[in-house]
């Protein structure tokens, strides 16, 4: 098992409800691989450095997982076709 931070970036148009069901979409992506989540941050509502999918702001969420590659790989690809992400990077922790 490896650790790693997962961040994403949720479209500011959705409402409270539909960014937490996001939230829980994505993290049980991430557990139905076999994903354990040690900790999760809801940063809230950031502005982008640079404008995305015509967004200038988006809620982020950074997630800290212990999992194996194929769990983040499953992660990246549902990430990679909702079209409440607007961005994610996954990050491997060095220990």
């Amino acid at each position: 098992m490896r650790n790693y931070e997962v961040m994403f970036v949720v479209k500011p148009t959705l409402e409270e409800g539909a960014t937490l069901a996001v939230l829980e979409n994505m993290k049980k992506v991430l557990e139905d691989k076999g994903a354990k989540i040690k900790s999760e941050k809801n940063m809230g509502k950031k502005e982008l450095a640079y404008e995305v999918k015509s967004f200038k702001v988006g809620n982020y969420f950074l997630l800290e997982v212990e999992c194996e590659p194929a769990a983040v790989s499953e992660f990246d690809r549902v990430a990679n076709i909702s079209e409440d992400i607007i961005r994610h990077i996954v990050v491997k922790v060095e220990e």
